[in-house]
C-alpha cells in the first residue's frame, strides 16, 4: 500500500486545509457577511446543481477509471477522444430544455421560495463545470497523479469564495456581483483541471485505413456509460436530495442551518475521499488483472483504517459540537441532533473502505443501481413524510436511513459476488473503544470560553484516543503511522 499511503497522506493533508477553509466560510464568514436567506440560496444552488452533475457528466468520470487501464497505446487515444465528447450529449440537451421551459422551471423551483427563480441559469453553469472537473480529475487519477487535482478540487475554490465573501462583507461587491464570481470560481477550476490533465497527458486524434475508429469493446464501454449515469444520481441524490427537499418544502433559511450542520458532519468524509482519489484506479487495474487476494487485502485494511481515523473525527465533532454552536449565530444551534446522526451516517460510510471500487470497477454495478434507485424512492417518499412534520431534523432520519441501508446493501453485494468483507476483529475493537471514548467525553464540558474549551477537550481527547490505538494495536498500518511520525 505504499502508493495508496503516500497520496493518501497528502491527499489526506490538502483535504484538511480545504475542509478548514470550508468552515471558515460556513460557520464564520457566510453567517456574518450574508443574511441567512442568501446562504440558504448558496446552499439550495450547490445542492440542485451536484444532483444535475452525473447526467451532465455522463457517467465518463467512472467510465474513465473503469476501462482506461485496459486500453493501451493508440486504442487509450480513442478511447480519451470518446471520453471526451461524450458528455456534448446530455450538456447540449440539457442547455436547449432550460432555454425552452426556463420558466416552468423556475416556477417549480420557486414554490416556496420565490427568490430561487432568478437563479435557474447558475445551477446550470455549476452543474456542467462540475461535470467537467470530475471528468479531468479523473483523468489525472488513472495517470496515477491525484494530489494536484485534489487540491483544486477541495481547497481551490474555497480559498477563492472565502475572498469573495470578505470582499461582500466589506462591502467592496454587492450579492449580484457575488453570485456571478462564485460562479466564475468553478468556471477558472475546471478550466485549471482541464489544462492539467492534458498536460499529464494529450490524446492523440488519429483515423486508421477507414477513417476514424472506436475503441475496441465500445458497446461494453458505452453500456457501462449509461448504467452508471444512474450510479452517479444515486451517490449524489442520496448526499443533496435532502438540501434540495428542503428548500422545496420549508423556507430557504433552513436550507443555511442544515447546511452548516451538513458541513460539520461531512468533515468525516475527509479520510475516505482522501484514500478514494488514489484507490479507485488501483482497484480497477487489480479487477481487470484478476487479483482478488490483493484486492481483499486492500478491502480490509482500507476499511479498518477509514473507520479509526473517522471514528476520532467524530469522537471530536460530536464531543465538541455543543460548545462549537456557541460561536455562531444562536438559530444555526437547531441543527446540532443533525451533526450527531449525520456523522453516525458518515463514519459508516468510511467502514466500507474501497466498497464503491469494488463495485463500479466491477460487472456487478448493475446490482447496486436497481438497488439505489430504490433507496432513492425511499429517500424522497422520507423526506416528503418528515420534513414538513419535524423540519431539517426530519431530513437527517430520512439521510441516515436511505444512507446506511446504501452501506448496508453493497456490502452485502460485494460479500455475496467476491466472498470478501471489509470487517477484522479490529473493527469490534474499534466499536468499543469509540463507544467508551463517546461516553466519558460527551458529557464533559468546561465552563471556559468555547474556542478554549474545544482545545483542551480535542487534545484530551485526541491523544488519549491515539495512546489507546496505538497499544491495543488494532491496525497495524494505523500503528506504524504513529510510530514513523511519533517515534512512539
Amino acid at each position: 500500500m505504499g502508493i495508496v499511503i503516500k497520496q493518501s497522506l497528502s491527499n489526506l493533508i490538502t483535504t484538511f486545509l480545504g475542509f478548514g477553509i470550508g468552515a471558515l466560510n460556513t460557520l464564520f464568514f457566510y453567517v456574518q457577511f450574508m443574511n441567512d436567506t442568501y446562504y440558504g440560496l448558496v446552499g439550495f444552488l450547490l445542492s440542485t446543481a451536484m444532483l444535475l452533475m452525473p447526467i451532465f457528466a455522463f457517467g465518463v468520470h467512472n467510465t474513465l477509471i473503469k476501462f482506461y487501464s485496459s486500453y493501451a497505446g493508440a486504442e487509450q487515444d480513442r478511447f480519451l477522444w470518446v471520453m471526451l465528447l461524450l458528455p456534448l450529449i446530455p450538456v447540449t440537451i440539457g442547455l436547449g430544455v432550460f432555454f425552452v421551459f426556463y420558466d416552468e422551471i423556475g416556477a417549480y423551483l420557486s414554490t416556496k421560495n420565490d427568490l430561487v427563480a432568478d437563479y435557474v441559469w447558475y445551477i446550470v453553469i455549476l452543474a456542467i463545470t462540475a461535470a467537467y472537473f470530475e471528468i479531468f480529475f479523473a483523468w489525472a487519477r488513472v495517470q496515477l497523479k491525484s494530489i494536484f487535482g485534489n487540491f483544486l478540487k477541495e481547497v481551490f475554490h474555497r480559498l477563492l469564495v472565502a475572498l469573495l465573501l470578505l470582499l461582500l462583507g466589506y462591502e467592496i461587491i454587492d450579492l449580484n456581483l457575488f453570485f456571478i464570481l462564485f460562479t466564475a470560481v468553478y468556471i477558472l477550476r475546471m478550466v485549471i483541471m482541464k489544462i492539467y490533465a492534458f498536460h499529464l497527458r494529450m490524446p492523440k486524434f488519429s483515423f486508421g485505413s477507414d477513417g476514424y475508429q472506436l475503441p475496441k469493446n465500445f458497446s461494453r464501454v458505452i453500456k457501462y456509460t449509461l448504467l452508471i449515469i444512474i450510479a452517479g444520481s444515486v451517490a449524489t441524490m442520496l448526499l443533496d436530495i435532502d438540501k434540495f427537499m428542503i428548500g422545496k418544502y420549508e423556507f430557504i433559511q433552513n436550507v443555511a442551518y442544515y447546511s452548516v450542520a451538513i458541513y460539520i458532519a461531512t468533515t468525516i468524509v475527509i479520510p475516505q475521499r482522501a484514500m478514494h482519489q488514489i484507490t479507485s484506479p488501483m482497484v480497477a487495474k487489480l479487477l481487470n488483472e484478476k487479483n482478488f487476494p490483493e484486492i481483499e487485502n486492500l478491502y480490509k485494511r482500507s476499511s479498518l483504517t477509514l473507520f479509526i481515523i473517522s471514528s476520532l473525527l467524530f469522537l471530536l465533532i460530536a464531543c465538541n459540537v455543543e460548545t462549537l454552536y456557541k460561536l455562531v449565530e444562536p438559530q444555526y444551534a437547531d441543527g446540532l441532533y443533525v451533526v450527531l446522526l449525520i456523522g453516525l451516517a458518515r463514519v459508516f460510510d468510511n467502514v466500507l473502505g474501497v466498497n464503491n471500487a469494488i463495485i463500479f470497477n466491477s460487472d456487478y454495478y448493475r446490482l447496486v443501481l436497481v438497488i439505489g434507485v430504490v433507496l432513492i424512492f425511499i429517500a424522497i417518499g422520507l423526506n416528503m413524510w418528515l420534513i414538513p412534520l419535524y423540519g431539517i431534523h426530519g431530513a437527517a432520519v430520512a439521510t441516515f436511513i436511505s444512507s446506511v441501508g446504501y452501506g448496508v446493501m453493497k456490502i452485502m453485494i460485494v460479500q455475496w459476488k467476491f466472498k470478501m468483507h471489509p470487517f477484522t476483529i479490529g473493527t469490534l475493537k474499534m466499536i468499543l473503544v469509540g463507544g467508551v471514548f463517546f461516553s466519558v467525553f460527551y458529557f464533559w464540558n468546561f465552563d471556559w470560553h468555547p474556542v478554549l474549551s474545544i482545545l483542551v477537550k480535542s487534545l484530551l481527547l485526541g491523544g488519549l484516543f491515539i495512546l489507546v490505538v496505538r497499544l491495543t494495536n488494532i491496525s497495524t498500518d494505523i500503528t506504524e503511522a504513529v510510530k514513523k511520525y511519533t517515534k512512539f
